[in-house]
């Protein structure tokens, strides 16, 4: 199947290399071609030396749900808490991963709860944390989180929807899940019920200077294959990229949102320590 070149279940090359360049980011946010308001989010924040020890470079993709605005403010909400409740947390990046998205689902889940008109609301959140030579990440919904390693390209978080629950069980096979009606259908999601399961890396994955991590909406890998991630992220600099790869969607319909983040561990130009960039609606 093409929109995973590589089986998820297969972990890629992990070996680290110390005296990594400083990581370049691109990020770019658009509202597509059909959609009236966006409903994505995003930052990319250099978060520096917090109160518990070093946090490195932190990228936040959220893709908001629910009537009205609401889903903007749900997404915008995520990556607003979990920038801050990162930064100064305890424990290693994973764990302050972990509890800056415990502390955004239950601040969003309070506020659809507090407002009618924002009842149900949620996001998709997926979070990178690049520190020192390694790469931490949580995930809840059906953004994602790829690597791009050497000539392949690793789908390194799992879709939480229906469709792949069903995969998992085996009553469907991965190849289905792309024409299917109820493919982005979520299963779990930031802020829509009591409690949240989110994936949180326990363990950081060493990272090597050439390696390249995009972070996405559904309104992309939707229209873009992984090839074709693959070979754009391999020929631009991480903001070109970003700007091709919206091009790419816009081109082939933009019926969502789209939100691409393109990290990369080499490059000309590296991110300022205070430097932040922020999209929402």
């Amino acid at each position: 199947m093409a929109w995973i070149l590589k089986s998820w279940w297969k972990k890629p090359p992990s070996s680290g290399l110390p005296n990594l360049p400083e990581p370049v980011a691109g990020l770019l946010s658009d509202v597509g071609c059909q959609r009236q308001q966006n409903e994505d989010s995003a930052r990319v924040v250099r978060c520096g030396m917090g109160r518990h020890g070093d946090r490195g470079l932190l990228v936040v993709v959220a893709d908001g749900m629910g009537g009205h605005e609401a889903g903007e403010v749900a997404s915008q909400a995520a990556v607003e808490i979990i920038e801050r409740e990162y930064r100064d947390a305890k424990g290693n990046p994973g764990e302050a991963l972990e509890k800056a998205f415990r502390a955004a689902h239950s601040q969003i889940f309070k506020m659809a709860a507090a407002n009618p008109a924002m009842s149900g609301m949620g996001t998709t959140c997926t979070a990178l944390a690049l520190v020192r030579g390694e790469a931490w990440a949580a995930h809840v919904g059906d953004s994602r989180l790829y690597l791009v390693r050497g000539d392949g390209i690793y789908q390194l978080s799992e879709d939480h929807t229906q469709c792949m629950e069903m995969v998992r069980k085996g009553l469907m096979t991965a190849a289905e899940v792309r024409k299917h009606e109820d493919r982005n259908v979520l299963i779990r999601a930031m802020g829509t019920r009591p409690e949240m399961l989110p994936t949180i890396w326990r363990q950081p994955m060493p990272v090597r200077p050439a390696d390249s991590f995009v972070l996405c909406s559904d309104g992309l890998y939707d229209l873009v294959s992984g090839e074709e991630i693959r070979e754009v992220v391999l020929a631009a600099e991480p903001e070109e990229a970003c700007q091709k790869l919206v091009a790419m969607a816009r081109g082939r319909g933009g019926y969502d949102n789209i939100t691409v983040a393109v990290v990369g561990t080499a490059g000309r130009v590296s991110l300022k320590a205070t430097r932040s960039i922020e999209v929402h609606g």
